[in-house]
């Protein structure tokens, strides 16, 4: 039996990267071999943000293992949480974390969250506030499905795309993969490139992040990656190229916008700079903004193998818990 997980919330509640990689693998060639593990169990996914993949892909991945699913949109289709201890309750929060995670952890045997940085308040997203109040008072396992900081099981359906295309191409060598700030409207969180960096520094890759001066990530993301505010210096000879938007992480201009620069935007021309390097983004994307259309129609996109694939991280994390 494999080692199971009591939370996964990053990389470093993973042991040994290689062994779940090549459980995944085993997972998604047959995804109904283990669809009693989960019968009579409950998996409870709890949202604080929106979700179109994290959440249809938990929900496939708990009914591949035989488990029910519950969903709760917080705040919309179930009172609004109080998440800090000891406050008076005299305004427009109705529940407390306290017995609002308590309640969902009696109806189910295992928890997803997802609640994003509020981008306003740094010190409360980096301490992850909403993920570890859940962990606190659910008195069940936690899986993150993206917090202010981290999304691991995105990150971990990007691997398993990755470790896909390698073995098809027969890439003997450590890939050079590249993550690369794109330009968008809003201001995004840090948690995708954060906990994508994470992951890929702990596989067999070699990582390069490129970005404009001011988009600096924590570095304790990205301590050991090649790190360039050059992007056509960062693409060249690049296996696969992940772009993502981010704001700013650093002092004052935290949650930031800082440029918009369409120089940035990856295009058939600056795909031409890679080794006949393949596209990721975790979606969703805007189009003509973040990457031409040339680009994410192309042969080159692996942005739905990335999506199927997190059905397959989503299992088989829930599978080692069950395990468990």
């Amino acid at each position: 039996m494999n080692s199971g997980f009591t939370a996964f919330t990053s990389v470093h509640d993973v042991p040994d990267l290689a062994p779940l990689l090549e459980e995944a693998l085993r997972v998604k060639a047959s995804p109904l071999a283990w669809s009693d593990i989960g019968k009579h169990k409950t998996l409870g996914l709890v949202f604080f943000n929106s979700s179109l993949r994290t959440r249809l892909s938990s929900q496939k991945a708990a009914w591949n293992l035989g488990m029910h699913t519950m969903v709760v949109n917080v705040g919309t289709e179930s009172w609004k949480l109080e998440m800090h201890d000891g406050a008076i309750m005299d305004s427009d929060t109705v529940e407390h974390v306290k017995e609002g995670a308590a309640v969902i952890g009696a109806y189910s045997d295992i928890i997803g969250v997802r609640a994003f940085a509020s981008l306003t308040d740094k010190v409360a997203d980096t301490s992850e506030h909403t993920l570890s109040q859940f962990q606190r008072y659910a008195g069940k396992p936690i899986v993150s499905l993206e917090s202010a900081l981290r999304h691991p099981l995105q990150s971990f359906a990007d691997l398993i795309t990755i470790e896909e295309i390698r073995r098809l191409a027969n890439i003997q060598r450590r890939p050079k993969v590249v993550l690369t700030w794109a330009p968008h409207p809003k201001a995004l969180p840090q948690a995708v490139p954060n906990s994508f960096a994470e992951w890929m520094l702990k596989a067999d890759v070699d990582l390069t992040i490129a970005h404009p001066e001011g988009y600096e990530l924590d570095e304790a993301f990205t301590r050991g990656a090649v790190l360039t505010h050059n992007q056509d210096e960062a693409l060249q000879g690049a296996d696969f190229v992940y772009a993502k938007n981010w704001s700013a992480f650093l002092g004052d201009s935290y949650g930031r916008v800082l440029t918009r620069d369409a120089s940035w935007t990856i295009t058939a021309a600056k795909m031409r700079l890679t080794n006949d390097g393949k596209f990721m983004h975790c979606l969703p994307t805007r189009r003509n903004v973040e990457v031409a259309d040339e680009v994410l129609d192309s042969a080159s996109s692996l942005v739905i193998q990335q999506a199927e694939n997190r059905v397959v991280a989503a299992q088989t994390v829930l599978k080692r818990m069950l395990d468990k």
